[in-house]
């Protein structure tokens, strides 16, 4: 069951006995965590029946303990088991819920990764269990994410708007929908989002951010990228090297997939997944000036740099001067 689909249940007071949510994308468990909080029980139910652990504080026996309650002036009660990854013994929380009270609403958060798939609590979870196994978006799908998000707070952004907050970001739900959030406590009544609104309110400059750098790379300008290069230079935490070069290669990648799709360019982005052909058109621009050889030899450089990046195979090169020996190569 998706995210979506047990939140609805929820609403219609439809509850399973134990939910497990695990995995690696930390915003999807908060958000039903929170719900699980808060929306579970009434105010007045809470007060008896809502007990939270953490599983660096607590032990298996406290929450055991715990979900054997009965339930107070209420028909259920809600026993939440947060960061139970750092539960020591975790798996002794097989018992119950091999057997668990149909009066408690047992939710469990387990963060960062998946309980081994081989082990007696995994196979259990599957029998006894409503698990939700999540995984981090994959950068294709954050520019859509993003927009869906600004419009369900009655917010229309434009295109460069969210592809800037995205670019800038990075793979992290939780600070995009934070950003979002702060974004528009700002924005007193309008309800359009611009790129001058994230340079303002978020803090990415319009001119110099991984944006424009993609754009500059893309269209092979030489001399504007290394001018935002040297910027990020002079400001570290505008665009560290581990956020620039994964979007570099996503750009290259995705106009190599480009190139191998005959039709016009509202087919090009329905095959790609995207939402708007609006990008289909610099992606062309790339395919023209580098070609399907140049492309690849940008992903294989792309590649190179990124190990040196780590110091393998780095002479003592700072960020900067990677990042510019990288784009010489890669448009002379």
């Amino acid at each position: 069951m998706s995210a979506e689909k047990i939140a609805a249940s929820w609403k219609k007071k439809q509850f399973k006995p134990v939910y497990w949510f695990e995995g690696e994308e930390d915003y999807v468990i908060d958000q039903l965590v929170h719900a699980a909080e808060h929306t579970l029980l009434s105010e007045a139910e809470a007060g008896f029946n809502l007990s939270v652990f953490y599983g660096k504080d607590a032990s298996w026996s406290d929450v055991v303990n715990a979900c054997m309650r009965y339930p107070m002036f209420s028909e259920k009660q809600v026993v939440i088991l947060k960061e139970a990854q750092q539960m020591k013994e975790l798996d002794k929380l097989e018992n119950y819920i091999a057997n668990p009270l149909s009066s408690t609403i047992f939710v469990v958060a387990h963060k960062e990764k998946k309980v081994d798939g081989r082990s007696k609590l995994a196979k259990l979870l599957k029998d006894k269990a409503e698990v939700l196994t999540t995984a981090k978006m994959k950068d294709n799908q954050l520019p859509g994410w993003t927009q869906q998000y600004m419009e369900s707070k009655g917010y229309q952004p434009s295109y460069k708007a969210v592809h800037l907050l995205t670019e800038h970001i990075g793979n992290d739900l939780s600070r995009i929908a934070n950003e979002v959030d702060k974004l528009v406590l700002n924005l007193q009544g309008r309800t359009t989002i611009t790129e001058e609104d994230i340079e303002t309110y978020v803090g990415i400059s319009k001119e110099y951010n991984v944006f424009e750098l993609v754009n500059a790379v893309g269209k092979k300008q030489l001399a504007r990228a290394i001018q935002i290069v040297q910027y990020f230079e002079s400001n570290p935490k505008a665009a560290p090297i581990q956020l620039i070069l994964p979007s570099l290669y996503g750009h290259f990648s995705k106009a190599l997939m480009v190139s191998g799709i005959q039709g016009d360019d509202n087919l090009a982005a329905q095959q790609m997944g995207m939402k708007s052909s609006f990008f289909i058109k610099e992606f062309r621009t790339t395919i023209s000036l580098y070609g399907q050889e140049g492309i690849h030899a940008a992903l294989l450089l792309l590649h190179e740099y990124n190990l040196r990046s780590v110091g393998i195979r780095n002479a003592g090169y700072d960020d900067a001067s990677l990042l510019k020996e990288m784009l010489y190569k890669m448009m002379m």
